[in-house]
């Protein structure tokens, strides 16, 4: 059977009808090749605004609100059964407009139904208190939504983070306003599908491509907004957060991160061979919570060094529209922009006495290609040890003893997850409590799931991510307390 065929144009998603925009289109390269796949309507500040209006309206109407909370869980499910019955159409769109392997497409639409799936089950847990006043009065809370939640995605995992935070704020009774990355806008559109054949009222769920100097700018400053979520770079996060100050309106903010893997010497460096491969090179490296720097015990760093070497060129490189079966391979960066300002950064490391060991370099074909990249001889001030790199750049760095690896782990401005190899569980977690990150894992790299509370402390930003901790960004505490006659 032949694949479906990409539509010549893709629509905006606004109170329930597929729309134009009035800001024109926008080319969709394919990454894997270079070439044109498509092209995608754009919304200016007036589609946002009706967008905000449409999903304000739902929320006076309390159409989702006052529903019982597992009936709006069973919908929130209904949206994640829906991506997993279209699992396939939307796995090939994601590879093409990504670049990403169809293996590791694959896995993220299915974590994507996923997080349907856990808050739907979480909708009915959202509970208030009886407060006790004494015999003259009844006292209680209740946790009401927000209302209109404004929602600005990355493209690195385009479907999987909209519905990180499209489930959690539809559980708890918002409706949804979301504005889709530039370079990677055109799975989102399944989830308009998902929410009409879950049933979902008009308006609940609107989604639109914009660019973020208009449509961003737009959303994050609409008045009628009452709560923004936001992953990406720490400058555009600094700006939505000062648009939303002048609203007073309360934000999450994930702003990518510079995580440090603390390998001690005890550790078995075969068996972390697997977490280098699904650290860095994962998504080609472009993972906010990537393993971008190992920092290994000094009697341990030439033999890490060669098995990273090793697991680099192991990778085949290449579209990811061939290569669906899960192993050792990589897809393209998602642009030839982001993939130069990669290879830029590890010249200017190599010029700081950094050593490259394997890799550096885009690869002689068409498309956004880098090779799988290690870098040996990395010292702390190095730009390439503070900066994020976002593509698969591998720095290596050494210590002698346990205060300089957290000094070094700890050590730039960013907060997000952290990471302990060891076998002594002590040391592991008295190393975990020190380490300056919301989220450490011990001897797994990604250890965790959608169960587990996600974000940062410094410029990783604020506010909680996954996990039932999410909930509370999309609620807030009323109390209602009743004097006796």
């Amino acid at each position: 059977m032949a694949e479906p065929q990409i539509a010549p144009l893709w629509y905006n998603y606004i109170d329930g009808d597929w729309v134009l925009g009035g800001a024109g289109r926008l080319a969709i390269t394919d990454p894997g090749t270079g070439e044109t796949l498509t092209e995608q309507a754009l919304a200016d500040a007036g589609d946002v605004d009706r967008a905000v209006q449409a999903a304000r309206r739902v929320h006076l109407s309390r159409a989702l609100s006052d529903l019982r909370p597992i009936e709006r869980g069973r919908m929130v499910q209904a949206m994640g059964r829906y991506l997993l019955e279209h699992l396939g159409e939307i796995t090939r769109v994601l590879t093409l407009e990504q670049g990403k392997p169809l293996w590791e497409a694959r896995i993220e639409v299915e974590s994507a139904a996923l997080y349907f799936e856990y808050y739907g089950n979480q909708a009915s847990t959202v509970e208030g208190r009886s407060v006790p006043l004494g015999a003259g009065y009844y006292d209680w809370t209740e946790m009401e939504p927000y209302g209109v939640s404004a929602q600005i995605i990355p493209w690195n995992y385009p479907l999987e983070m909209t519905a990180r935070s499209m489930a959690a704020a539809l559980a708890t009774g918002n409706a949804c306003v979301i504005k889709t990355p530039e370079l990677t806008p055109l799975c989102t559109a399944y989830l308009a599908h998902a929410a009409e054949a879950a049933g979902l009222p008009a308006g609940a769920v609107n989604i639109l491509c914009g660019l973020g100097a208009e449509a961003g700018a737009a959303l994050s400053s609409h008045p009628q907004v009452n709560q923004i979520v936001f992953t990406g770079s720490v400058p555009t996060g600094v700006a939505i957060a000062r648009a939303a100050a002048g609203n007073v309106v309360p934000c999450v903010l994930e702003l990518g991160g510079k995580s440090a893997a603390i390998v001690y010497e005890d550790h078995d460096l075969a068996a972390f061979e697997t977490d280098l491969r699904w650290g860095i090179y994962f998504n080609a490296g472009q993972v906010c919570s990537a393993m971008s720097r190992v920092i290994v015990h000094e009697s341990r760093a030439e033999e890490l060094i060669a098995r990273a070497e090793a697991v680099a060129q192991s990778l085949s490189t290449g579209p990811g529209i061939d290569r669906a079966e899960a192993g050792p391979s990589m897809g393209a960066m998602v642009s030839e922009a982001q993939r130069d300002r990669a290879v830029r950064m590890v010249e200017t490391a190599q010029g700081e006495g950094a050593r490259v060991v394997t890799g550096g370099r885009p690869l002689n074909r068409p498309g956004a290609f880098m090779a799988p990249t290690v870098l040996a001889e990395v010292r702390p001030e190095m730009e390439v040890a503070q900066t994020e790199v976002f593509g698969p750049v591998l720095s290596i760095l050494s210590f002698r003893d346990e205060a300089e690896a957290l000094e070094i782990a700890n050590g730039t401005d960013y907060g997000l997850v952290a990471g302990v190899f060891t076998r002594d569980l002590d040391r592991a977690t008295r190393a975990a409590r020190q380490l300056r990150a919301g989220q450490v894992f011990v001897n797994e790299w990604y250890a965790g799931g959608v169960e587990t509370p996600f974000g940062g402390v410094g410029k990783s930003g604020y506010g909680r991510e996954k996990g039932r901790e999410a909930l509370w960004n999309y609620v807030q505490t009323k109390n209602i307390a009743i004097k006796r006659g």
